[in-house]
């Protein structure tokens, strides 16, 4: 450190040191126009659910012949965590938890593990099973929820608006997924009485049987030619309501018209098996995600103009309401940090001028945005945006930022009242206290190393707060030995 100083070179080299401040000042600005905006950062969700269905069958059947033989199998996978399983009439479900302790890098693995290890055993489950099923997305926040009502229209026709509306959603700029809540399916219902089918003599599984029969899809052959191959293909599928009651069915040496004996009629699930409601009106729900890494505030603004787009082109009647708006309480949560911060400096600043005096105080109160428009800077670069742990620890670190500012300033201020000139008073504080404020503010920076190196959720939860205090730390160190004996050459 006392061989080569580098408070003597910045003075040496004012054209450059000025040049340097001008540029990373702006390169700051701008790194905190693109800096991304969410409520909390992001973090890998480390579960993943496995449903199978098993139509008919008891909760004990389901537990020993379904449950028990993916538990056995899922718990040979790496990184399990634990395991829970719940098993309904008919239903499996288990939830797979990943070790907190496994980088998030190791997740797609675990989830792909998951994956072949059910698939190899899927041929011991009972037959008529259907799945397994994976859900390893069901962690997906939807920041934005809208609802769509509409008095007079049916659940259909709110339906195909809705997938029009989804459609245009998936089109916007930093939306990841758009998923429907509410919507019904439609069914065809075949209603008979036992009463009727006894007097026929009909038993329900020949009718059934039948229908299936003549709707079912086969291939029907191909006649090639010298020069075209023509697939040939049997008609005669139900294609409409009327056709289904226009079915006919042999029984008993008859020939019945299914519409005779049957009530034939379209419908929804009876009941449904999901419902939203909003303002007391049935609705469908879109709920937005937003994609990793995205500007929950500039979603927001994009979402605005897909909708107003949107409104213009639905149908009288028909309305799109917000349900939850995240990017509003978002632009709140980062307003209400970024005065916080803002307070912190202006306490920082009045606490500065009134201990060392207007000047020696005005060097100081300069390096700060110099540190931070730095920060926002590398923040960009190592993809940190502004959320309430990054922001939380830009305020925890604004108290000790200035610290090696104050000493450097003081150091060459007394000197300079010694009789020393200003080149030689700035150049001393390196020689005497550089290392000194370099080994403090390294030991601060290894007292957030705990939380960059902690294996859990937690965190990668928390990690901004090592990146962000280590980065405005450090640089608070270089401001001290280059910028501030530059500024403080010009002011004191």
């Amino acid at each position: 450190m006392r061989d080569f100083n580098l408070s003597e070179w910045a003075l040496k080299h004012q054209a450059l040191v000025f040049y340097f401040i001008v540029v990373m000042g702006l390169m700051g600005v701008f790194a905190y126009n693109r800096l991304g905006q969410s409520e909390d950062p992001p973090f890998t969700f480390k579960f993943l659910t496995i449903r199978t269905v098993w139509p008919g069958a008891s909760p004990a059947e389901v537990d020993q012949q379904v449950t028990e033989r993916l538990e056995r199998k899922l718990q040979e996978v790496p990184n399990v965590n634990f395991l829970r399983s719940y098993s309904r009439p008919g239903e499996s479900l288990i939830f797979f938890a990943i070790n907190d302790a496994a980088p998030a890098s190791a997740v797609p693995e675990t989830n792909y593990q998951v994956r072949k290890r059910i698939g190899d055993i899927r041929h011991t489950l009972p037959p008529g099973t259907l799945g397994p099923f994976f859900n390893d997305e069901f962690g997906d926040t939807f920041g934005n929820v809208f609802a769509l009502t509409g008095d007079g229209f049916s659940d259909a026709d709110k339906k195909f608006y809705a997938e029009r509306i989804r459609r245009e959603f998936l089109r916007v700029p930093s939306v990841a997924k758009v998923e429907l809540f509410g919507e019904q399916d439609e069914k065809i219902y075949v209603e008979i009485s036992n009463i009727k089918l006894a007097t026929l003599g009909i038993d329900s599984a020949t009718l059934v049987a039948a229908m299936q029969a003549q709707n079912a899809v086969v291939p029907g052959g191909v006649v090639e030619t010298a020069t075209d191959k023509i697939y040939l293909r049997a008609s005669g599928a139900f294609d409409s309501v009327e056709a289904i009651r226009n079915f006919t069915l042999r029984a008993n040496n008859r020939v019945l018209r299914l519409g005779d004996i049957a009530s034939v009629r379209r419908g929804f699930v009876d009941p449904p098996l999901t419902r939203m409601r909003y303002m007391g009106q049935d609705a469908i729900g879109l709920g937005v995600s937003m994609r990793s890494g995205g500007d929950i505030i500039e979603l927001g603004k994009n979402l605005d103009e897909a909708l107003h787009r949107l409104e213009q082109s639905l149908p009288v009647g028909l309305e799109l309401h917000r349900v939850n708006d995240q990017p509003r309480a978002v632009a709140s949560s980062i307003r209400e940090f970024v005065r916080s911060l803002t307070e912190a400096v202006l306490i920082v600043l009045a606490v500065t001028f009134f201990t060392l005096g207007l000047r020696t105080g005005l060097v100081v109160a300069l390096s700060i945005p110099l540190v931070l428009a730095v920060t926002f800077f590398l923040m960009d670069l190592l993809g940190v945006g502004l959320h309430k742990i990054s922001l939380g620890a830009l305020v925890l670190a604004l108290g000790l930022l200035v610290d090696d500012a104050i000493i450097a300033v003081e150091m060459m201020a007394i000197k300079m009242e010694q009789g020393f000139d200003r080149v030689r008073a700035a150049s001393f504080a390196y020689t005497s206290t550089a290392f000194p404020m370099l080994t403090g503010t390294l030991v601060t920076v290894a007292g957030f190393l705990p939380i960059a190196t902690a294996r859990s959720g937690t965190g990668e939860y928390t990690r901004s707060i090592f990146q962000v205090s280590s980065i405005a730390l450090i640089l608070s160190w270089f401001a001290a030995v280059i910028f501030i004996p530059y500024i403080g050459y010009h002011l004191l």
